[in-house]
């Protein structure tokens, strides 16, 4: 396993994901597949679901049993389970509706859509289960616009990043078409998140004791 060029794609999902779907070009040519072959990177995401969640225990005050619970939701619900439907949709929809011309080369693998839902996972899980840490007991939860402001606002970046990182894997099929259809969503998302100011939602609040409720 290669964890160093696992560790490069981690990094460029953050500074030019762009450069990561080139990678996939290269092994498309050399290997004649799009999904991922070396399971290097899953490992590291585990490794990081892993560690984020603790800290998420850590911060809710959890203790050692209820932060094995969390740990196993996130990985087999959240992450997993959640991965399996979003890359069986997308893996659906691209190739009944976005492939042009219909071919047995020209199908978008199961395995690659699962890549991109990991791509695009690994920076909204660094945001909403690292970053976010930092400011949950201090700025978010207490019952503030600037705590729902600061909390709603990092889930628009990670949701909005998911969906960047998700159109750049989808757009970068040369046999696909209309993949800028993937990018829509994103009004959706402005306006929820605008009228979740305006409502004084806080998903973050939310998440935390919808967590809680879970582990109990």
């Amino acid at each position: 396993m290669d964890f160093e060029f696992a560790l490069w794609q981690m990094l460029y999902l953050f500074t030019s994901p762009q450069k990561v779907y080139r990678n996939f070009h290269y092994r498309k040519q050399t290997k004649d597949q799009w999904a991922r072959d070396d399971p290097a990177f899953l490992v590291l995401l585990s490794i990081w679901l892993c560690v984020s969640t603790i800290g998420f225990g850590f911060v809710l005050d959890m203790g050692i049993v209820e932060t094995i619970k969390l740990l196993l939701w996130v990985v087999f619900i959240d992450c997993v389970g959640v991965g399996l439907l979003i890359a069986t949709l997308m893996w659906f929809v691209s190739n009944k509706y976005l492939v042009k011309h219909r071919s047995r080369d020209h199908d978008v693998e199961w395995g690659y859509a699962f890549d991109v839902h990991l791509n695009a996972f690994y920076p909204l899980l660094v945001i909403l289960h690292f970053i976010q840490l930092f400011f949950i007991n201090y700025v978010i939860v207490l019952n503030s616009f600037v705590g729902y402001f600061v909390g709603n606002t990092l889930w628009l970046i990670a949701i909005g990043y998911y969906i960047y990182v998700t159109f750049l894997g989808y757009s970068a099929l040369p046999f696909l078409k209309n993949t800028v259809v993937l990018l829509y969503p994103f009004a959706l998302l402005l306006l929820f998140y605008l009228i979740s100011l305006a409502m004084g939602w806080n998903f973050t609040q939310a998440l935390c004791s919808f967590y809680k409720y879970r582990v109990k």
